[in-house]
């Protein structure tokens, strides 16, 4: 995540392909770069991973996850145990820009709860993973509602 991002879409943590490759949603079938790909009318999906991150930076959007520690066999988020979250009161006090806190997915929507009264928009999305098998346009329909942010997002 940027120091300048306004936006900051948070997963729980990445799944095992994300891990091997060390990049956000390496799995192919993940759809998140294809519906923030058009969403911001990019063709991030067949981008190389610097040029995605390079993307959405310019556009004021930060990755980050909800789970600091886990223990998990294979990549479900059903399958985390022993979670430790991260600090996400210390990250909004610290990031006063912030505008928008989108969580991809149930398990990082869940994890919200020690921010329940702070003031920032918290928008929560269907998992872009391919294990949550709601269709894409019923997906990319809520994912557009990050698009309200992004004017006010751009450095």
């Amino acid at each position: 995540m940027d120091a300048h991002s306004r936006i900051l879409i948070l997963g729980s943590l990445p799944g095992q392909a994300s891990l091997s490759a060390g990049q956000y949603y390496a799995h192919p079938r993940n759809q998140f770069w294809r519906l923030l790909g058009d969403i911001l009318a990019q063709p991030l999906a067949e981008m190389a991973y610097a040029a995605r991150l390079e993307c959405l930076l310019a556009h004021g959007i930060g990755l980050w996850d909800v789970v600091a520690r886990a223990e998990r066999r294979g990549s479900l988020d059903a399958a985390l145990r022993q979670v430790s979250h991260n600090d996400l009161l210390t990250l909004l006090a610290a990031r006063p820009q912030l505008r928008l806190l989108a969580f991809n997915g149930a398990t990082a929507w869940r994890a919200r709860k020690p921010l329940l009264g702070a003031e920032i928009a918290m928008l929560p999305l269907p998992s872009s993973s391919p294990a949550y098998t709601l269709d894409y346009a019923s997906k990319l329909a809520v994912w557009r509602n990050i698009t309200q942010y992004l004017s006010s997002a751009r450095r």
